[in-house]
């Protein structure tokens, strides 16, 4: 019987399945392991006021962005190899996503065909894209998933190489590269860093060739630095993914919510805007939209369904902070995404 909350619970049950090391790199953030906490504490700081009596008219959920339109403004955030989890896979989570009327960001490391996910999905779905060192190699991987069918590419600068920081076990792998990226060379007197891995990391300039080869929408995630969105914008990106990478990347990081109002502010509007990094729930789903996001984006919670009851349990994850979001909406005496803008948070 469960009594726990349901991502609580989906949690645990995600724990129980799952072997140590793949739980731990689920759940693992960078450096001194705070950065995950920081992430959560930072939306859970922001406080509501309840509303009561007020007349909710024609009350929805519903998100538009880029032309395309959902029920809720809820999106899945790229995941690594998801057959780690669960057998379902991407597979599981898009047909999961399009059950409940919502839009996902296949991973580039996704660890089944991207046609594949695209099919099953029965729906567009975003494609979000690592550099692959260089521009040709990023090219191939890039038209793969336009030719799959995918509307929108999320381009992800914050992890500048991206690589399993766990064994695959046989039969998981990044089956959408056309080859794994393997570090430069080091010569003596060389660093690792600099000379390396930073070797074939993506620059502005890259962004900018980005922009070219992609006519459709394009937006940059994990950008964090009011500058760096205002170059976004420049640089004639259609949306910004404020984001610290789930605190996996870099350690002691301002939480999201810190840094969103500034965001932003610096855009004024000229971008969509999208969060990630800590959502748990639908309270912290309102209080981003209330600091300005166009939508939302979770991440560990719908891993945790989909490692307890698979596509099934991402389905209920989703529907559960839904769910959150609206009682949160009826709560606070506000109708539609539109009316959260203009709510007031204290802290």
């Amino acid at each position: 019987m469960q009594s726990l909350p349901l991502l609580a619970y989906f949690a645990q049950q995600a724990q129980t399945k799952l072997p140590a090391n793949v739980w731990h790199y689920l759940q693992s953030d960078a450096g001194s392991g705070t950065q995950l906490q920081t992430n959560e504490t930072g939306w859970q700081a922001k406080k509501l006021i309840p509303r009561p009596l007020a007349a909710l008219h024609q009350a929805n959920t519903q998100c538009a962005l880029f032309g395309e339109q959902w029920a809720h403004p809820i999106m899945l955030a790229p995941v690594a190899y998801q057959k780690l989890f669960h057998a379902d896979g991407e597979i599981g989570t898009a047909v999961a996503c399009n059950a409940q009327q919502g839009q996902m960001m296949v991973s580039s490391l996704a660890s089944q065909p991207v046609e594949e996910i695209m099919k099953q999905a029965q729906q567009p779905l975003w494609f979000q894209l690592y550099w692959q060192g260089d521009r040709e190699a990023t090219a191939v991987l890039l038209n793969k998933a336009l030719a799959a069918g995918a509307s929108t590419i999320v381009f992800t600068v914050d992890a500048p190489v991206k690589q399993a920081l766990i064994d695959l076990p046989a039969g998981i792998s990044a089956v959408n590269l056309a080859k794994p990226l393997s570090m430069q060379p080091i010569q003596p007197g060389q660093s690792q860093v600099f000379d390396g891995w930073m070797s074939q990391a993506p620059t502005w300039e890259d962004v900018a060739w980005l922009r070219q080869q992609v006519k459709g929408p394009l937006l940059i995630k994990g950008l964090m630095h009011v500058e760096d969105a205002r170059r976004a914008v420049t640089l004639g990106c259609d949306g910004i993914v404020v984001s610290n990478h789930g605190g996996r990347v870099l350690d002691s990081t301002p939480s999201v919510a810190a840094v969103l109002p500034q965001m932003v502010a610096a855009v004024g509007g000229q971008c969509k805007i999208l969060v990630d990094s800590g959502i748990r729930s639908g309270q912290d789903i309102f209080k981003a939209l209330a600091m300005g996001a166009d939508a939302v984006c979770v991440g560990r919670p719908y891993v945790w369904g989909l490692a307890a009851e698979g596509a099934m349990g991402v389905a209920k994850v989703i529907r559960y902070l839904r769910d959150e979001l609206e009682m949160t909406m009826a709560l606070t005496g506000v109708s539609t995404l539109a009316e959260i803008r203009q709510v007031e948070l204290y802290a």
